[in-house]
Protein backbone atom coordinates (compact mmCIF):
# COMPACT_ATOMS: atom_id res chain seq x y z
CA UNK A 1 0.00 0.00 0.00
CA UNK A 2 1.23 3.46 -0.84
CA UNK A 3 1.62 5.76 2.13
CA UNK A 4 1.18 9.50 1.98
CA UNK A 5 3.94 11.41 3.69
CA UNK A 6 2.93 13.96 6.34
CA UNK A 7 4.98 17.08 6.87
CA UNK A 8 5.32 19.86 9.37
CA UNK A 9 3.62 23.17 8.71
CA UNK A 10 5.65 25.36 6.36
CA UNK A 11 5.65 29.16 5.98
CA UNK A 12 3.57 28.83 2.82
CA UNK A 13 0.92 26.97 4.81
CA UNK A 14 0.74 29.84 7.30
CA UNK A 15 -0.04 32.06 4.36
CA UNK A 16 -2.75 29.66 3.24
CA UNK A 17 -4.24 29.71 6.72
CA UNK A 18 -4.36 33.50 6.62
CA UNK A 19 -5.91 33.32 3.14
CA UNK A 20 -8.66 31.00 4.33
CA UNK A 21 -9.40 33.35 7.22
CA UNK A 22 -9.68 36.25 4.80
CA UNK A 23 -11.97 34.25 2.52
CA UNK A 24 -14.24 33.29 5.40
CA UNK A 25 -14.43 36.92 6.48
CA UNK A 26 -15.36 37.91 2.94
CA UNK A 27 -18.11 35.31 2.85
CA UNK A 28 -19.53 36.52 6.15
CA UNK A 29 -19.73 40.08 4.89
CA UNK A 30 -21.32 39.28 1.53
CA UNK A 31 -24.71 38.25 0.20
CA UNK A 32 -25.63 35.59 2.77
CA UNK A 33 -27.03 38.38 4.93
CA UNK A 34 -30.28 38.10 2.99
CA UNK A 35 -30.68 34.39 3.76
CA UNK A 36 -33.35 33.63 6.34
CA UNK A 37 -35.05 30.54 7.70
CA UNK A 38 -38.81 30.42 7.38
CA UNK A 39 -40.42 31.92 10.52
CA UNK A 40 -42.12 29.31 12.71
CA UNK A 41 -44.86 31.19 14.56
CA UNK A 42 -46.56 28.08 15.90
CA UNK A 43 -45.50 24.48 16.56
CA UNK A 44 -47.93 21.54 16.75
CA UNK A 45 -48.71 20.04 20.20
CA UNK A 46 -47.28 16.60 19.41
CA UNK A 47 -44.93 14.79 21.82
CA UNK A 48 -42.03 12.45 21.09
CA UNK A 49 -43.91 9.48 22.56
CA UNK A 50 -46.81 9.79 20.11
CA UNK A 51 -46.78 7.94 16.76
CA UNK A 52 -47.79 11.21 15.15
CA UNK A 53 -44.45 12.74 16.15
CA UNK A 54 -42.50 10.49 13.80
CA UNK A 55 -45.00 11.13 11.00
CA UNK A 56 -44.72 14.88 11.56
CA UNK A 57 -40.92 14.78 11.29
CA UNK A 58 -41.23 12.79 8.07
CA UNK A 59 -43.78 15.24 6.70
CA UNK A 60 -41.52 18.24 7.15
CA UNK A 61 -38.18 16.65 6.24
CA UNK A 62 -39.28 14.47 3.35
CA UNK A 63 -37.09 11.65 4.69
CA UNK A 64 -38.90 8.37 5.41
CA UNK A 65 -38.14 6.47 8.60
CA UNK A 66 -36.88 3.05 7.56
CA UNK A 67 -36.44 -0.01 9.76
CA UNK A 68 -33.83 -2.76 9.62
CA UNK A 69 -30.66 -0.78 10.30
CA UNK A 70 -27.55 -1.36 12.36
CA UNK A 71 -26.21 1.78 14.04
CA UNK A 72 -22.80 2.04 15.72
CA UNK A 73 -21.71 5.22 17.48
CA UNK A 74 -18.12 6.34 16.93
CA UNK A 75 -16.51 8.57 19.53
CA UNK A 76 -13.47 10.68 18.64
CA UNK A 77 -10.65 9.92 16.26
CA UNK A 78 -9.70 6.71 18.00
CA UNK A 79 -13.04 5.20 16.88
CA UNK A 80 -13.85 7.25 13.80
CA UNK A 81 -10.78 6.77 11.63
CA UNK A 82 -10.29 3.02 12.16
CA UNK A 83 -13.96 2.54 11.25
CA UNK A 84 -13.70 4.74 8.15
CA UNK A 85 -10.48 3.16 6.91
CA UNK A 86 -11.81 -0.37 7.48
CA UNK A 87 -14.93 0.49 5.50
CA UNK A 88 -12.86 2.01 2.67
CA UNK A 89 -10.59 -1.03 2.50
CA UNK A 90 -13.63 -3.32 2.25
CA UNK A 91 -14.96 -1.60 -0.89
CA UNK A 92 -15.42 -3.70 -4.03
CA UNK A 93 -17.46 -1.42 -6.31
CA UNK A 94 -17.75 2.23 -5.20
CA UNK A 95 -16.79 4.79 -2.58
CA UNK A 96 -18.37 8.22 -2.23
CA UNK A 97 -16.62 10.55 0.19
CA UNK A 98 -17.82 14.09 0.95
CA UNK A 99 -15.90 16.18 3.46
CA UNK A 100 -15.95 19.77 4.61
CA UNK A 101 -12.47 19.79 6.19
CA UNK A 102 -9.58 17.83 4.69
CA UNK A 103 -6.24 18.98 6.10
CA UNK A 104 -2.82 17.67 7.04
CA UNK A 105 -2.43 14.89 9.61
CA UNK A 106 -1.63 11.21 10.01
CA UNK A 107 -5.31 10.24 9.87
CA UNK A 108 -5.89 12.33 6.77
CA UNK A 109 -2.84 10.76 5.11
CA UNK A 110 -4.15 7.30 5.98
CA UNK A 111 -7.57 8.08 4.49
CA UNK A 112 -5.98 9.40 1.29
CA UNK A 113 -3.77 6.32 1.02
CA UNK A 114 -6.69 3.94 1.60
CA UNK A 115 -8.83 5.69 -1.02
CA UNK A 116 -5.96 5.65 -3.52
CA UNK A 117 -5.34 1.95 -2.97
CA UNK A 118 -8.99 1.15 -3.74
CA UNK A 119 -8.82 3.31 -6.88
CA UNK A 120 -5.86 1.31 -8.13
CA UNK A 121 -7.83 -1.87 -7.39
CA UNK A 122 -10.57 -0.75 -9.78
CA UNK A 123 -13.10 0.66 -7.31
CA UNK A 124 -14.86 3.85 -8.47
CA UNK A 125 -13.98 6.56 -5.95
CA UNK A 126 -15.64 10.00 -5.92
CA UNK A 127 -14.24 12.60 -3.50
CA UNK A 128 -16.16 15.84 -2.98
CA UNK A 129 -14.39 18.51 -0.92
CA UNK A 130 -15.74 21.89 0.09
CA UNK A 131 -13.65 24.63 -1.50
CA UNK A 132 -13.49 26.69 1.72
CA UNK A 133 -13.30 23.98 4.38
CA UNK A 134 -10.69 21.98 2.46
CA UNK A 135 -8.67 24.93 1.22
CA UNK A 136 -5.66 23.63 3.16
CA UNK A 137 -5.58 20.10 1.78
CA UNK A 138 -1.91 19.32 1.08
CA UNK A 139 -1.20 19.14 -2.64
CA UNK A 140 0.48 15.77 -2.19
CA UNK A 141 -2.75 14.22 -0.84
CA UNK A 142 -4.72 15.42 -3.84
CA UNK A 143 -1.96 14.28 -6.20
CA UNK A 144 -1.95 10.82 -4.62
CA UNK A 145 -5.70 10.50 -5.11
CA UNK A 146 -5.71 11.77 -8.68
CA UNK A 147 -2.68 9.73 -9.74
CA UNK A 148 -4.51 6.62 -8.53
CA UNK A 149 -7.54 7.49 -10.66
CA UNK A 150 -9.85 8.92 -7.98
CA UNK A 151 -12.21 11.70 -9.02
CA UNK A 152 -11.52 14.71 -6.79
CA UNK A 153 -13.93 17.64 -7.11
CA UNK A 154 -14.22 20.87 -5.12
CA UNK A 155 -17.70 22.07 -4.23
CA UNK A 156 -18.40 25.64 -5.32
CA UNK A 157 -14.87 26.89 -6.04
CA UNK A 158 -14.46 30.49 -4.98
CA UNK A 159 -14.80 33.30 -7.47
CA UNK A 160 -14.34 37.03 -6.79
CA UNK A 161 -17.31 37.70 -9.07
CA UNK A 162 -19.86 35.56 -7.20
CA UNK A 163 -19.01 35.56 -3.50
CA UNK A 164 -22.68 35.92 -2.59
CA UNK A 165 -23.54 32.56 -4.14
CA UNK A 166 -20.52 30.84 -2.67
CA UNK A 167 -21.47 31.79 0.86
CA UNK A 168 -23.50 28.56 0.68
CA UNK A 169 -21.11 25.75 1.65
CA UNK A 170 -21.32 21.95 1.72
CA UNK A 171 -20.92 21.17 5.41
CA UNK A 172 -21.99 17.52 5.08
CA UNK A 173 -19.70 14.66 6.05
CA UNK A 174 -20.56 11.49 4.14
CA UNK A 175 -18.80 8.21 3.46
CA UNK A 176 -20.72 5.51 1.57
CA UNK A 177 -19.04 2.25 0.59
CA UNK A 178 -20.60 -0.06 -2.02
CA UNK A 179 -23.97 1.52 -1.26
CA UNK A 180 -24.08 -0.70 1.86
CA UNK A 181 -22.01 1.00 4.59
CA UNK A 182 -22.37 4.63 5.61
CA UNK A 183 -20.57 6.96 8.02
CA UNK A 184 -21.67 10.48 8.87
CA UNK A 185 -21.38 12.94 11.74
CA UNK A 186 -19.38 16.00 12.67
CA UNK A 187 -15.75 15.02 12.20
CA UNK A 188 -13.33 16.36 9.64
CA UNK A 189 -10.33 14.67 8.05
CA UNK A 190 -7.40 16.28 9.81
CA UNK A 191 -4.85 15.78 12.53
CA UNK A 192 -7.14 17.70 14.91
CA UNK A 193 -9.55 14.79 14.86
CA UNK A 194 -7.39 12.18 16.55
CA UNK A 195 -7.06 10.64 19.97
CA UNK A 196 -9.76 10.35 22.62
CA UNK A 197 -11.15 13.89 22.75
CA UNK A 198 -9.79 14.48 26.25
CA UNK A 199 -6.46 16.11 25.35
CA UNK A 200 -5.66 19.60 24.13
CA UNK A 201 -5.38 19.68 20.36
CA UNK A 202 -7.46 16.52 19.89
CA UNK A 203 -11.05 17.50 19.18
CA UNK A 204 -14.02 15.79 20.84
CA UNK A 205 -16.45 14.56 18.17
CA UNK A 206 -19.12 11.95 17.44
CA UNK A 207 -19.87 10.10 14.20
CA UNK A 208 -22.16 7.20 13.40
CA UNK A 209 -21.63 4.12 11.23
CA UNK A 210 -24.73 2.56 9.67
CA UNK A 211 -25.71 -0.44 7.60
CA UNK A 212 -29.18 -1.11 6.22
CA UNK A 213 -31.82 0.66 4.13
CA UNK A 214 -31.04 4.13 5.56
CA UNK A 215 -27.69 4.08 3.71
CA UNK A 216 -29.66 4.84 0.53
CA UNK A 217 -30.55 8.20 2.04
CA UNK A 218 -26.89 9.01 2.78
CA UNK A 219 -26.05 8.05 -0.78
CA UNK A 220 -28.83 10.28 -2.07
CA UNK A 221 -27.42 13.24 -0.15
CA UNK A 222 -23.99 12.70 -1.70
CA UNK A 223 -25.46 12.23 -5.19
CA UNK A 224 -27.38 15.50 -4.82
CA UNK A 225 -24.20 17.49 -4.12
CA UNK A 226 -22.17 15.57 -6.71
CA UNK A 227 -24.73 16.42 -9.40
CA UNK A 228 -24.49 20.12 -8.60
CA UNK A 229 -20.70 20.08 -8.55
CA UNK A 230 -20.11 17.99 -11.68
CA UNK A 231 -23.32 17.71 -13.69
CA UNK A 232 -23.10 13.91 -13.42
CA UNK A 233 -25.99 11.95 -11.90
CA UNK A 234 -24.93 8.82 -10.03
CA UNK A 235 -27.18 5.78 -10.17
CA UNK A 236 -27.57 2.10 -10.81
CA UNK A 237 -26.42 -0.89 -8.83
CA UNK A 238 -22.91 0.55 -8.37
CA UNK A 239 -24.37 3.16 -6.01
CA UNK A 240 -27.87 1.95 -5.14
CA UNK A 241 -27.69 -1.87 -4.98
CA UNK A 242 -30.99 -3.65 -4.55
CA UNK A 243 -32.57 -5.01 -2.56
CA UNK A 244 -31.66 -2.96 0.50
CA UNK A 245 -30.35 -5.50 2.97
CA UNK A 246 -31.68 -5.55 6.54
CA UNK A 247 -28.77 -5.36 8.97
CA UNK A 248 -30.45 -4.77 12.32
CA UNK A 249 -33.65 -3.71 14.04
CA UNK A 250 -33.20 0.06 14.33
CA UNK A 251 -35.48 2.62 12.68
CA UNK A 252 -33.67 5.67 11.30
CA UNK A 253 -33.80 8.46 8.74
CA UNK A 254 -31.18 10.74 7.19
CA UNK A 255 -32.40 14.32 7.26
CA UNK A 256 -30.75 16.66 4.79
CA UNK A 257 -31.11 20.38 4.53
CA UNK A 258 -30.18 22.44 1.47
CA UNK A 259 -31.02 26.12 2.03
CA UNK A 260 -29.69 27.11 -1.39
CA UNK A 261 -32.33 24.79 -2.84
CA UNK A 262 -35.06 26.12 -0.59
CA UNK A 263 -35.00 23.48 2.16
CA UNK A 264 -34.96 24.41 5.86
CA UNK A 265 -35.83 20.88 6.97
CA UNK A 266 -33.14 20.72 9.65
CA UNK A 267 -34.34 23.82 11.45
CA UNK A 268 -37.92 22.52 11.55
CA UNK A 269 -36.75 19.11 12.76
CA UNK A 270 -34.87 20.60 15.70
CA UNK A 271 -37.79 22.83 16.70
CA UNK A 272 -40.27 19.93 16.54
CA UNK A 273 -38.01 17.74 18.69
CA UNK A 274 -37.50 20.48 21.29
CA UNK A 275 -41.20 21.33 21.33
CA UNK A 276 -42.18 17.67 21.61
CA UNK A 277 -39.95 16.91 24.62
CA UNK A 278 -41.66 15.93 27.86
CA UNK A 279 -38.81 14.84 30.16
CA UNK A 280 -35.29 15.64 28.88
CA UNK A 281 -33.39 17.50 26.17
CA UNK A 282 -29.64 16.90 26.09
CA UNK A 283 -27.78 19.01 23.53
CA UNK A 284 -24.10 18.85 22.60
CA UNK A 285 -23.10 21.50 20.07
CA UNK A 286 -19.94 23.55 19.40
CA UNK A 287 -21.55 26.58 17.74
CA UNK A 288 -24.63 27.36 19.80
CA UNK A 289 -26.02 30.62 18.41
CA UNK A 290 -29.78 29.95 18.24
CA UNK A 291 -32.21 32.56 16.99
CA UNK A 292 -35.13 33.79 19.06
CA UNK A 293 -37.68 31.07 18.19
CA UNK A 294 -35.30 28.31 19.23
CA UNK A 295 -34.47 30.13 22.46
CA UNK A 296 -38.18 30.56 23.18
CA UNK A 297 -38.82 26.87 22.46
CA UNK A 298 -36.11 25.80 24.92
CA UNK A 299 -37.43 28.27 27.51
CA UNK A 300 -40.95 26.86 27.08
CA UNK A 301 -39.61 23.32 27.52
CA UNK A 302 -37.84 24.23 30.75
CA UNK A 303 -40.91 26.01 32.07
CA UNK A 304 -43.11 22.94 31.54
CA UNK A 305 -40.69 20.81 33.56
CA UNK A 306 -38.36 19.40 30.91
CA UNK A 307 -34.77 19.01 32.10
CA UNK A 308 -32.76 20.90 29.47
CA UNK A 309 -28.98 20.48 29.56
CA UNK A 310 -26.67 22.07 26.99
CA UNK A 311 -23.00 21.17 26.57
CA UNK A 312 -20.86 23.76 24.79
CA UNK A 313 -17.12 24.23 24.27
CA UNK A 314 -15.03 25.83 26.98
CA UNK A 315 -12.57 26.83 24.28
CA UNK A 316 -13.40 27.29 20.61
CA UNK A 317 -11.63 27.84 17.30
CA UNK A 318 -13.69 30.96 16.51
CA UNK A 319 -13.89 33.24 19.57
CA UNK A 320 -16.42 35.56 17.94
CA UNK A 321 -18.86 32.62 17.85
CA UNK A 322 -18.31 31.98 21.55
CA UNK A 323 -19.10 35.58 22.40
CA UNK A 324 -22.16 35.68 20.15
CA UNK A 325 -23.54 32.54 21.81
CA UNK A 326 -22.92 33.72 25.36
CA UNK A 327 -24.90 36.93 24.87
CA UNK A 328 -28.21 35.01 24.89
CA UNK A 329 -27.45 32.44 27.58
CA UNK A 330 -28.95 34.50 30.38
CA UNK A 331 -32.50 33.89 29.12
CA UNK A 332 -31.93 30.14 29.30
CA UNK A 333 -30.09 30.10 32.62
CA UNK A 334 -32.79 32.21 34.25
CA UNK A 335 -35.46 29.53 33.66
CA UNK A 336 -33.31 26.64 34.88
CA UNK A 337 -31.62 25.42 31.72
CA UNK A 338 -28.30 23.84 32.70
CA UNK A 339 -25.31 24.90 30.62
CA UNK A 340 -21.90 23.26 30.81
CA UNK A 341 -18.61 24.10 29.09
CA UNK A 342 -16.32 21.26 28.07
CA UNK A 343 -12.73 21.82 29.22
CA UNK A 344 -10.15 19.21 28.07
CA UNK A 345 -10.26 19.90 24.33
CA UNK A 346 -12.31 21.61 21.67
CA UNK A 347 -15.82 20.15 21.68
CA UNK A 348 -17.04 19.61 18.12
CA UNK A 349 -19.75 16.93 18.47
CA UNK A 350 -23.26 17.80 17.26
CA UNK A 351 -25.80 15.56 18.98
CA UNK A 352 -29.17 15.83 20.66
CA UNK A 353 -31.18 13.29 22.65
CA UNK A 354 -34.82 13.90 23.57
CA UNK A 355 -36.78 11.92 26.18
CA UNK A 356 -34.29 9.05 25.98
CA UNK A 357 -35.89 7.76 22.78
CA UNK A 358 -35.10 10.16 19.93
CA UNK A 359 -31.55 11.03 18.95
CA UNK A 360 -29.66 12.78 16.19
CA UNK A 361 -25.98 12.85 15.20
CA UNK A 362 -24.73 14.95 12.32
CA UNK A 363 -23.03 17.98 10.87
CA UNK A 364 -25.52 20.65 11.95
CA UNK A 365 -24.52 23.45 14.28
CA UNK A 366 -27.27 25.29 16.13
CA UNK A 367 -26.61 28.56 14.34
CA UNK A 368 -27.89 30.61 11.44
CA UNK A 369 -25.19 29.39 9.07
CA UNK A 370 -26.19 25.74 9.40
CA UNK A 371 -29.91 26.45 9.17
CA UNK A 372 -29.92 29.09 6.40
CA UNK A 373 -26.69 28.74 4.43
CA UNK A 374 -24.99 25.34 4.62
CA UNK A 375 -25.78 21.96 3.13
CA UNK A 376 -26.20 19.77 6.23
CA UNK A 377 -26.91 16.12 7.02
CA UNK A 378 -28.02 14.44 10.26
CA UNK A 379 -28.89 10.85 11.05
CA UNK A 380 -32.00 10.57 13.23
CA UNK A 381 -32.45 7.38 15.25
CA UNK A 382 -35.62 6.12 16.92
CA UNK A 383 -34.10 3.66 19.36
CA UNK A 384 -33.76 3.67 23.13
CA UNK A 385 -30.50 1.71 23.16
CA UNK A 386 -28.74 4.18 20.85
CA UNK A 387 -30.22 7.11 22.76
CA UNK A 388 -29.04 5.57 26.02
CA UNK A 389 -25.49 5.16 24.71
CA UNK A 390 -25.43 8.82 23.66
CA UNK A 391 -26.76 9.80 27.07
CA UNK A 392 -23.96 7.89 28.79
CA UNK A 393 -21.40 9.69 26.63
CA UNK A 394 -23.12 12.97 27.47
CA UNK A 395 -22.91 12.32 31.21
CA UNK A 396 -19.27 11.32 30.87
CA UNK A 397 -18.51 14.58 29.04
CA UNK A 398 -20.19 16.53 31.84
CA UNK A 399 -17.61 15.11 34.25
CA UNK A 400 -14.98 17.03 32.30
CA UNK A 401 -17.02 20.22 32.09
CA UNK A 402 -17.66 23.32 34.17
CA UNK A 403 -21.22 24.43 34.86
CA UNK A 404 -22.09 28.01 33.96
CA UNK A 405 -24.40 29.70 36.48
CA UNK A 406 -26.66 32.66 35.92
CA UNK A 407 -24.66 34.63 38.49
CA UNK A 408 -21.40 33.94 36.68
CA UNK A 409 -22.96 34.86 33.34
CA UNK A 410 -24.40 38.08 34.73
CA UNK A 411 -21.02 38.99 36.25
CA UNK A 412 -18.99 38.46 33.08
CA UNK A 413 -16.39 41.10 32.35
CA UNK A 414 -16.59 44.21 30.26
CA UNK A 415 -14.35 42.74 27.56
CA UNK A 416 -16.81 39.88 27.03
CA UNK A 417 -19.72 42.31 26.83
CA UNK A 418 -17.89 44.44 24.28
CA UNK A 419 -17.17 41.40 22.11
CA UNK A 420 -20.83 40.33 22.39
CA UNK A 421 -21.86 43.80 21.22
CA UNK A 422 -19.39 43.74 18.34
CA UNK A 423 -20.59 40.31 17.22
CA UNK A 424 -24.24 41.39 17.00
CA UNK A 425 -24.10 42.83 13.44
CA UNK A 426 -22.72 39.55 11.99
CA UNK A 427 -24.64 37.15 14.23
CA UNK A 428 -26.86 36.16 11.31
CA UNK A 429 -23.75 34.96 9.44
CA UNK A 430 -22.21 32.81 12.19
Amino acid sequence: MQHVRTTRARPAESGRTALRGALLAALILTGGACARVQPHLHLPPVTTAEPEFRATIVGYTGSPVVAGNRVDLLFNGEDIFPAKIAAIRSATTSINYAQYVFEEGDNAAAVAAALAERCRAGVVVNVLLDAVGSLLIPAEYRQTLEDAGCRVVFYRPLSPFALDRYNYRNHRRILVVDGRIGVTGGSGTSGKWSGNGREKGHWRDTDVRVEGPVVEQLQGAFAENWLEATGFALGGKTYFPQPSVTRGAIAAQAVRSSPAGGSAAMYTMYLLAMSGARSTIHITNPYFVPEQKMIDTLVDAAQRGVRVVILMPGVIDHNIVRQASRSELGKLLKVGVQIYEYQPALLHAKTMVVDGMWATVGSTNLDHRSFALNEELNLVVYDQAVASRLERAFQEDLRFSTRLTYEAWKGRGISSRILEFLSAPIKQQL
